[in-house]
């Protein structure tokens, strides 16, 4: 009996406005009917710059026969200025900054392909390799890559500007990403097995 009360109150709250014998429906609001609009089906968008290069494509492959006075064309607005890019050491080298993901993705790219080659060449896993003499090759490895990549970001040189064709900045980074993944995902399935991937 208790339940069948609560519902009744429920469906006669003031939110659903229905009563709770349904015969009649109470109204604490009241309410106004909203106009329709109706939609224009006339309207069109447009960007300007595609009819500027339908204009100018226009101007060029048609040649003017009339002798009405050759109207001038607009000046294009000048380019926006190149985003002045920080070279200072903290800009850099910050958490958000160019450098550090770039630098632990090409490192990773790196030493993900030399952890394979070494493995199928000589049978050793990647723990063997750092314990016979792979922390002085990785030491080194990373001073000359890191030197290689900070030089052209303190120049002010984007890596962005240099990206050109199939492989942009972003396939390096993403590249980088999956890198770093397979490299831990190596060690860790090497230490689980408890030998060699291959």
């Amino acid at each position: 009996m208790a339940a069948s009360t609560m519902q009744s109150f429920l469906l006669a709250s003031p939110v659903t406005g229905l009563a709770a014998n349904k015969s009649k429906v109470i109204q604490f609001f009241p309410v106004k009917a909203m106009p329709r609009f109706q939609r224009n089906a006339n309207l069109q968008v447009r960007c300007m710059a595609e009819e500027k290069q339908k204009e100018e494509q226009a101007a060029t492959t048609t040649p003017v026969t009339s002798s009405a006075p050759e109207v001038p064309k607009p000046t294009p607005p000048p380019a926006a200025a190149p985003k002045k890019v920080s070279t200072k050491f903290s800009d850099v080298l910050a958490f958000s900054g160019p450098a550090p993901e770039r630098i632990n993705g090409r490192l990773a790219m790196v030493g993900f392909v030399a952890a394979l080659a070494v493995e199928l060449s000589k049978g050793q896993d990647v723990f063997t390799q750092i314990s016979d003499g792979g922390i002085q090759l990785f030491l080194g490895t990373s001073i000359l890559l890191s030197l290689a990549s900070l030089i052209p970001l303190f120049k002010g040189v984007t890596v962005e500007s240099k990206s050109q064709g199939f492989m942009t900045s972003d396939a390096e980074l993403w590249n980088g990403r999956f890198a770093m993944l397979g490299l831990i995902a190596l060690a860790f399935t090497e230490y689980v097995k408890g030998g060699t991937l291959v």
